[in-house]
């Protein structure tokens, strides 16, 4: 495979956003900097670790590791401006292949006009994909997770485990029911982050927010610790889908607080801008469930409660985490 053909085919035709001054083909980029602030994020997928041949073809490799960023962006109220991609090719993988990787990633890329913009190149022994995305919010308004306060309401978009019931299909082949299968699977392999929501809610003075990439346990509990306050969520109101209940009755309701990867958005308002939230969800066609609310602190430390039966249970942090070895 010839590097510079390579990198000329991948090349975009033109730039649709006014301020890059210089994309691909020179040392670097060159961006003109926008009114507001610039919003930037990295996540990295590696064969054999975050997918495998079984369970993705190329296209859905491109496409999700450009959706995990901009699901990022989108936790902090960003709008993607840019993208690049640093490659690590195997001999085993074609230039085709590659190609189709590539064509994953702008087809996400051209919903919502995010420009390519540079990476590198170089071979290896597994093919790893690490992509930087750069957003841009007005000034201060960037969505930070310690922006929670007592009285907010909690909630989150979409429903929660659908890609870890896609993944279990593709892993084992196991279901106890084929209804809404391909809706799983499709929610694990071409998840869509929350861009339009969450930048439509620009106008609001207030709000945190956490992308669902480990799971709502995860995310809850870092909006906690970083805004120092209790969560309190009431799990009979968690949404799930159908389609999970039905294909894994005996694990949606582990995996729709800890399955990770639907790549939601989990986030804090205050009370009087819940209606906002309701009529900008409805608007973009996103659900949103108001699923508990923010108090101070009970002790010491930030915790997140269940509410059950009259009492509370502590869930703690639990969900994928890529670091975890075997066995813990």
């Amino acid at each position: 495979m010839d590097e510079f053909s390579f990198i000329r085919s991948i090349q975009p035709k033109f730039y649709r956003q006014a301020s890059v001054m210089k994309g691909i083909s020179d040392d670097a980029a060159v961006i003109r900097p926008l009114d507001g602030d610039f919003v930037t994020a990295v996540d990295t997928m590696v064969e054999g670790v975050h997918f495998t041949r079984e369970t993705m073809d190329p296209e859905h490799i491109g496409w999700r590791v450009l959706a995990a960023n901009l699901s990022d962006l989108a936790a902090m109220g960003s709008t993607p401006r840019f993208y690049m991609v640093s490659i690590t090719i195997p001999k085993r993988w074609s230039e085709q292949e590659l190609q189709v990787v590539y064509q994953g990633m702008k087809r996400l890329a051209d919903l919502y006009d995010v420009d390519l913009i540079g990476g590198d190149t170089v071979s290896g022994q597994e093919l790893s994909l690490t992509v930087t995305v750069i957003g841009s919010v007005s000034k201060d308004k960037a969505r930070y997770r310690s922006h929670a306060q007592a009285g907010d309401l909690l909630f989150v978009t979409g429903t929660l485990g659908d890609s870890r019931g896609g993944l279990e299909y593709l892993l084992t082949g196991s279901t106890a029911s084929s209804d809404g299968l391909d809706y799983l699977i499709q929610r694990h392999r071409t998840p869509e982050p929350r861009i339009t929501f969450a930048s439509s809610l620009a106008s609001l003075n207030r709000m945190a927010l956490n992308d669902v990439s480990d799971g709502i346990a995860s995310e809850a509990n870092e909006i906690a610790a970083a805004s120092r306050m209790d969560l309190i969520i009431d799990p009979e109101v968690v949404p799930y889908s159908k389609a999970l209940e039905r294909c894994y009755p005996g694990h949606y309701q582990a995996w729709m607080f800890s399955g990770g990867e639907d790549f939601e958005l989990l986030g804090t308002v205050p009370e009087k801008d819940w209606a906002v939230v309701e009529k900008t969800a409805e608007s973009v066609g996103v659900r949103v469930t108001r699923i508990g609310y923010v108090e101070h602190m009970r002790s010491d430390s930030p915790s997140v409660w269940l509410a059950k039966d009259g009492g509370r249970e502590r869930l703690d942090a639990s969900g994928y985490t890529h670091l975890k070895e075997e066995g813990e």
